[in-house]
């Protein structure tokens, strides 16, 4: 199980980069393998200002549909539109080229509540 050290993470399986006043997000390893093969992310909140744990996209596998929650309140910046194409990349690179969206954090207090790797490994045990 890939869980890399310089991310942070959410109960609802998404990791989190921080950079500056922004965040780069995508699902982690543990999500993608219980999903299965994605064949389609959407992602139509561009632009707006959402709050923190709203969801902000579905990502659909061949069984399943799942929501995608903001880990933190902010502007979506950029979706990554080569899941458009390739879905696949979350399954194959989910913390590079499987990346979805980079959002403009608002309230950066709200980082000390996301989980890092070792309360993440705990959660998925």
């Amino acid at each position: 199980m890939n869980i890399p050290t310089n991310l942070k993470y959410t109960k609802d399986h998404e990791w989190v980069k921080i950079e500056g006043d922004t965040a780069t997000v995508g699902v982690t390893d543990f999500a993608q393998g219980e999903l299965g093969d994605i064949v389609y992310v959407e992602v139509e909140t561009v632009g707006e200002t959402m709050n923190k744990e709203e969801v902000f996209g579905t990502v659909e596998a061949v069984k399943t549909v799942s929501d995608l929650f903001l880990p933190l309140s902010g502007e979506i910046l950029e979706f990554n539109e080569a899941l458009e194409s390739e879905p696949e990349k979350v399954n194959s690179d989910p913390y590079g080229a499987g990346w979805m969206i980079k959002l403009k954090i608002l309230d950066s207090s709200e980082i000390d509540g996301l989980l890092d790797h070792e309360a993440y490994k705990e959660l998925i045990g």
